[in-house]
């Protein structure tokens, strides 16, 4: 009868159960990519009918990444790594540790590469040669005096062999990043209109608040445009408040986000209000008030006995750039119109006055947020993992043993040496030793 333990044992150290798991986690983010996350149900079922999006509610497809199975697969896979590494760690460790100078010498003629060197010296000659010529060649040797002979040792990378476990450990570290991340951190978005701030945003999905701890406002919204018309650029100039004091500034773009306390703004999209931000100077006075203006309605500025308006629009040479009209009055009663692209400024002189005109379209800009405590846990993982497999497939564990013993016609030294990958690279490595050890010898004949 088989032992339970040990059953369920050889179930999580299995390979199969990593590779079967690696391909569920594939297929999984394959389906997570090509099916939008985090979406509002009518979309599913625009998409894909009333029965799929029911099937993806049930099985959290929506929210693949945060979904009970999803997690459960990167816990089996963790769990399956940590016996993996806990069943055949000691043994690799052994073989670090390893005194090889216990090897037996019967085993050093079998090794593959080797080479037998006869030399007419005496073994105490010959041995001070083969210490000079390794020490040359980079290789520190240990000795061992035996019955018949003296045994010298040296090894490169012994701690290569684990390079492996060290990808392991990058996997769980990434992992319990992604976890912390998923459970503790924030994702979500928020509409914030030119000269407007705030300091909640709104999960994604749910739509639930959340409180930043300080306000985002938005100073300015900027959108350009290909010869085509179509959108090329939209730019947003945000200021970070706390305590009603401006602490930290940004222009960002998309790609190129804000980040303050663990919270990073991302520019996403926009929403235009068909209205237009009007700031008004008087150069003589310095007074200044701004305005938001809905084109075809008569605005006041009551402090300064002005009324003005924007009563037409044209395109400009530039695609998709208009210049307004506005209707000025002040003081005087004398109604003057001008024209003014958007997003320019100009000068309006009057009898005994003169104003600084700005006028620009009123956006809001769309930003996305989030907040994730468990990043640098997943790039210190990579960083790991980045060592692990430079370790595991480029460097290598080589030996090199020279057995020296007394001959009925001199003296005999044995080179032998083994490597635990990339033999071809070792055998250049062992013949260069090989044929340095040889050449020393020659000069004692």
């Amino acid at each position: 009868m088989s032992n339970p333990k040990n059953n369920i044992w050889s179930f999580f150290a299995s390979v199969k159960l990593a590779l079967f798991v690696l391909f569920l986690l594939a297929t999984a983010s394959i389906i997570g990519t090509v099916i939008p996350q985090n979406s509002p149900p009518e979309i599913y079922i625009k998409q894909y009918g009333a029965n799929m999006a029911r099937l993806f509610q049930i099985l959290d497809i929506s929210d693949m990444y945060n979904s009970w199975w999803f997690t459960s697969l990167l816990i089996l896979l963790a769990l399956n790594l940590t016996v993996c590494t806990i069943e055949r760690l000691p043994n690799v460790w052994r073989l670090v540790v390893l005194d090889n100078l216990e090897t037996e010498t019967d085993r050093l003629a079998k090794m593959r590469p080797s080479r037998q060197i006869i030399t007419a010296a005496s073994p105490e000659a010959a041995a001070v040669k083969v210490r000079a010529s390794l020490a040359e060649k980079g290789w520190k040797a240990k000795e061992k005096a035996l019955a018949d002979g003296l045994l010298l040792f040296a090894q490169k990378g012994p701690w290569t062999r684990l390079g492996v476990y060290v990808v392991h450990s990058s996997i769980l570290i990434i992992f319990a990043g992604a976890m912390i991340g998923s459970y503790f951190g924030h994702k979500g978005s928020v509409m914030i209109p030119e000269t407007r701030g705030t300091d909640t945003v709104y999960a994604f999905g749910t739509q639930e608040p959340i409180k930043l701890g300080f306000t985002v406002l938005c100073k300015r919204f900027t959108l350009s445009h290909y010869a085509n018309g179509a959108p090329k650029e939209f730019r947003s100039d945000l200021a970070i408040l706390e305590d009603g004091k401006e602490v930290r500034t940004k222009s960002i773009v998309v790609n190129d986000p804000l980040s303050y306390k663990g919270y990073t703004f991302y520019q996403s999209s926009y929403q235009s209000y068909e209205k237009f931000l009007i700031t008004l100077t008087n150069n003589q006075t310095k007074a200044t008030e701004n305005f938001l203006v809905e084109p075809g309605k008569e605005v006041k500025w009551q402090g300064e006995n002005i009324s003005f308006g924007i009563i037409n629009r044209e395109m400009t040479e530039t695609p998709m750039k208009f210049k307004y009209k506005i209707w000025f009055k002040d003081a005087t009663g004398t109604a003057e119109p001008f024209w003014i692209a958007d997003g320019d400024s100009t000068a309006v002189t009057r009898p005994g006055a003169e104003y600084s005109f700005a006028l620009k379209e009123f956006f809001a800009t769309g930003l996305q947020v989030t907040k994730d405590p468990g990043v640098w846990s997943v790039y210190i993982g990579c960083i790991v993992m980045l060592i692990g497999l430079m370790v595991a497939f480029f460097l290598s564990h080589q030996r090199i043993w020279v057995y020296i013993t007394r001959e009925e016609d001199g003296t005999s030294v044995l080179v032998s040496g083994n490597t635990n990958k990339n033999k071809p690279s070792f055998e250049k490595n062992f013949n260069a030793v090989s044929q340095g050890i040889d050449e020393k010898l020659k000069t004692l004949s």
